[in-house]
């Protein structure tokens, strides 16, 4: 038997990408090594464009415990340099302070529901590939065995085993010249102002939250998460030694940081509670996302500085795209080229993360040269234009694929909006959970129906009204909620339904 698709990996990614097959209609089989989710808290929230991508899969919901769409944050950092975003019109920096386990807690729970068959103990060993598919050698809790694909993608990480099978290299840097260590702990409420929330250190001062601060000697970030509150130095040309981490440890780190002492002690509760030393890091991108009938995933693809939390944005995005592409490859429906879109699409993604955290990486460095760099910077982030040229690129927000068509929407993410259907008010959200492909026809008459001939077994037609003034009056969206078309005229001519049929077929495929 040769199943659809084996995902080596049941971190976030690989389950997200679960889940966006199980609803493409294909069935994958995810392979995690470990025999149980990991206590390990790599990151403490997600960042970015892939906020409102949850949203739109019902997943911000279950994650907040809120049923209010998600709001942009107010303020950020680059570089351990505040980021003013309340005065943009349109701030694309969405937050969502959630611990990674339980993102992945959460991943998996959808998987199950939809279907999708998680092996834990079972990992990839080897593989051999022909023109049909994917031989998979796999060990797992019973011993040995091999499974046949059509696909393998590979979620599995930095150290990925499908990549290196595939022989693909991993070429970039690796930094050990600095030495990170964070804990979770407990500070005296007194330490605590009760209007910012920001830290008072005693002999030092103010200290806001959420925001790395740099001094000539390191840097220190105080956290309070809703989870447990978080404390992080970085020190650079600084042997962090083979001892167990502790948090006496920290506590010198954060003397030699900020020339002062924070009183603070053990974390309250169970946890699972962060108490950790990080080395150096690294920045690497894969040669190529794909092998043939391999491809790459998250980390598997690329590794960088986790400054500004751009991780789980990057790779949970990559799913997305990748998912509904896989799976009209199975399907039979893909258009030449779809599945090589991917790393087209996605490579440009992971280069503009490798990017701004190298610079972001340099911004927090010690030395004088720094500090004035710094000070210029500080002059450019008056400018608003800088700050959200900045936040369109942490975000994600500045990507653009390669599409064709001259309307400015197309290949960037769709707009939030409301529209007025027979039944009521709904959110664009609440129309992309089944993640197909979606044409939206807010034209008076609408008169974009005929356009979808031979196509409704794989895209849906919404007929609607736009809630305000201003908004386009066609959208046709990819099940990312990329737009491959625009329009803006209440009655699409001859010359613009046949643009219209043309991004069909790009995508789409052709008609049935």
């Amino acid at each position: 038997m040769t199943e659809d698709v084996v995902i080596a990996g049941a971190g976030p990614n690989g389950l997200m990408l679960a889940c966006e097959l199980r609803l493409a209609g294909v069935r994958p089989i995810v392979l995690e090594r470990l025999r149980g989710r990991t206590e390990e808290n790599r990151a403490n929230g997600l960042v970015g464009q892939v906020v409102r991508a949850l949203d739109r899969r019902g997943l911000y919901e279950r994650l907040s415990g809120s049923a209010e769409p998600p709001r942009p944050s107010p303020a950020f950092v680059f570089g351990a340099m505040p980021l003013d975003l309340s005065r943009l019109d349109d701030n694309p920096m969405y937050g969502l302070p959630v611990p990674q386990r339980r993102i992945e807690q959460a991943l998996e729970e959808r998987a199950r529901e939809l279907g999708v068959e998680i092996r834990r103990g079972h990992e990839l060993t080897g593989l051999s590939q022909d023109a049909d598919g994917v031989t998979t050698e796999i060990a797992g809790p019973e011993g040995g065995y091999r499974l046949r694909t059509r696909y393998l993608v590979g979620a599995d990480g930095g150290h990925s085993v499908t990549r290196k099978l595939c022989g693909i290299g991993f070429p970039g840097v690796t930094r050990d010249d600095s030495v990170s260590r964070g804990a979770h702990v407990t500070v005296p409420a007194e330490l605590i102002d009760p209007v910012t929330g920001g830290l008072n250190v005693p002999g030092y001062g103010p200290i806001p939250p959420f925001m790395h601060h740099r001094t000539d000697d390191g840097l220190f970030v105080y956290a309070p998460f809703p989870t447990g509150t978080l404390v992080n130095t970085t020190e650079w040309h600084q042997d962090g030694g083979d001892q167990p981490m502790s948090l006496d440890e920290l506590r010198q780190s954060i003397r030699r940081v900020l020339g002062a002492d924070l009183p603070f002690g053990p974390p309250e509760g169970e946890g699972p509670h962060q108490l950790r030393r990080l080395t150096g890091g690294n920045t690497r991108l894969a040669e190529r996302f794909r092998d043939n009938r391999v491809l790459l995933l998250g980390d598997a693809a690329h590794v960088h500085s986790a400054i500004g939390g751009p991780g789980l944005n990057l790779g949970l995005q990559d799913a997305i795209n990748l998912g509904w592409k896989l799976a009209a490859e199975i399907h039979g429906w893909a258009p030449p080229g779809l599945l090589d879109s991917y790393e087209t699409e996605r490579r440009r993604a992971a280069e503009r993360v490798v990017m701004h955290t190298q610079a972001q990486s340099a911004l927090i460095a010690p030395g004088p040269e720094v500090t004035a760099l710094r000070a210029l910077f500080g002059e450019l982030l008056r400018d608003e234009r800088t700050v959200k040229h900045i936040a369109d690129m942490m975000s994600g927000a500045d990507i653009r694929y390669d599409l064709d068509g001259t309307h400015p929407l197309i290949g960037r993410p769709a707009p939030d909006l409301v529209l007025e259907t027979e039944t009521g008010s709904v959110r664009l959200a609440e129309l992309t959970r089944t993640a197909r492909p979606l044409l939206l026809d807010l034209t008076p008459g609408a008169a974009l129906a005929g356009a979808l001939h031979g196509r409704h077994d794989r895209v849906d037609l919404v007929t609607a009204k736009p809630s305000r003034e201003g908004l386009p009056t066609a959208l046709l969206l990819r099940p990312d909620c990329y737009v491959a078309w625009a329009s803006d005229s209440p009655n699409p001519d001859v010359k613009e339904l046949d643009t219209l049929r043309a991004a069909l077929a790009s995508a789409f495929g052709p008609a049935r």
